[in-house]
């Protein structure tokens, strides 16, 4: 069965994404109803449809009479088409966590919600109503009414970020868990409203907010990349990287070039340490030093190389034969001297990794020949 699914507000930041997901099913024919849509294009999509998603809304109107027409007038205008067409597909709800709060946009969502409500008693509907935080992620409008969008956009840029208070705290919900959610909503559901249950969220602090994404800014020249372990910082990062300019997605690292060849910083981490890239002319030795606790793994990537290991308290050396192609990874223990060379006729490309990040007050490095 190919469902009929409408999704209202479907050039918004909720509705564009929610379309890219739904767009990738193969078992549904979707509508897209928005500012650029007639009444007429929204009575012909209410005909066949077996789904709507009503993301469609007002939240920073010229005047605030416009909150009660373009939230609550909408679903009844909605309500009252499917009414006169005699149907009752299964309806999600966009609403907002602020219903219950004295203000004219948290009125106006109540209100919706009531109509949804009066709705689902006559038709036996299913309804469902999502209470939703402060959201984020990508093709959010900046400089409209996200902080996390205006803070990306802006620090992205270049650009100056107003904090009103450091200290305020905010609740955010990412837009990936909103579609997830909204797309488990497509299986048929019990008539009657009901209120969903509230999305995963993370509170934190405009300060905090600010400061994270600066870091974000920031290691492309520092190469600490952030703690990816928690899903809400990872969120945060992929939000930040789409406000990037596509003139602006590449940018150099620090090149240190001597007579043997050029080395570069990657990416550092307190939590996964460090990684370089060398470049290495031919006939030249990298390395001839041990480490008292510092681990590290070499890897090739490009031209022929030995790697030449010995334990410091003794006497045999172990060497290992590398090229790029061979994908080979090798570990380097602490208190083995080690050397890594170039025996190829082209430039040697490794990438280089170890556990710790380099600290100039304790470098972990004591010369010494295989």
């Amino acid at each position: 069965m190919v469902l009929n699914v409408l999704v209202t507000g479907s050039n918004g930041f909720v509705g564009k994404n929610l379309c890219v997901a739904l767009k990738r099913r193969k078992d549904l024919l979707l509508s897209e109803y928005d500012l650029n849509n007639s009444p007429e294009d929204l009575r012909r999509f209410l005909e066949s449809v077996d789904v709507i998603y009503h993301l469609a809304g007002v939240n920073r109107p010229e005047d605030s009479s416009e909150y009660e027409t373009g939230n609550a007038g909408f679903v009844l205008e909605i309500c009252s088409i499917l009414a006169g067409l005699n149907r009752a597909p299964k309806i999600i709800f966009a609403s907002s966590i602020q219903v219950g709060l004295d203000n004219p946009y948290a009125s106006s969502k109540w209100n919706a919600e009531d109509a949804l409500r009066a709705f689902s008693e006559r038709t036996h509907a299913a309804c469902v109503v999502y209470r939703l935080n402060n959201l984020f992620g990508k093709w959010c409008r900046p400089n409209y009414n996200s902080v996390t969008a205006t803070f990306c956009h802006n620090i992205a840029h270049g650009l100056p970020i107003t904090i009103s208070d450091p200290a305020k705290q905010i609740e955010l919900t990412y837009i990936d868990d909103v579609v997830a959610a909204f797309l488990s909503e497509l299986a048929v559901g019990e008539p009657g409203l009901r209120l969903a249950e509230p999305l995963q969220s993370r509170k934190t602090t405009l300060g905090d907010l600010a400061a994270t994404i600066r870091a974000f800014h920031t290691a492309r020249t520092d190469h600490h990349v952030p703690d990816f372990s928690d899903s809400f910082i990872r969120a945060l990062y992929a939000t930040y990287c789409s406000y990037l300019e596509t003139s602006n997605l590449g940018y150099a690292l620090d090149v240190k070039s001597d007579a043997r060849g050029s080395l570069a910083e990657y990416l550092k981490a307190k939590s996964v340490g460090q990684f370089f890239i060398s470049r290495t002319h031919p006939g030249v030795t990298r390395g001839n030093h041990y480490h008292d606790s510092k681990a590290e793994k070499f890897l090739v990537l490009q031209g022929e190389a030995v790697i030449r290991l010995r334990h410091i308290l003794g006497n045999e050396i172990v060497e290992y034969r590398l090229r790029g192609e061979d994908y080979l990874v090798v570990d380097i223990p602490p208190g083995y001297t080690h050397s890594i060379q170039n025996v190829g006729s082209d430039e040697l490309v490794t990438l280089f990794w170890t556990d710790e990040v380099f600290d100039p007050q304790k470098t972990d490095t004591y010369p010494e020949d295989p």
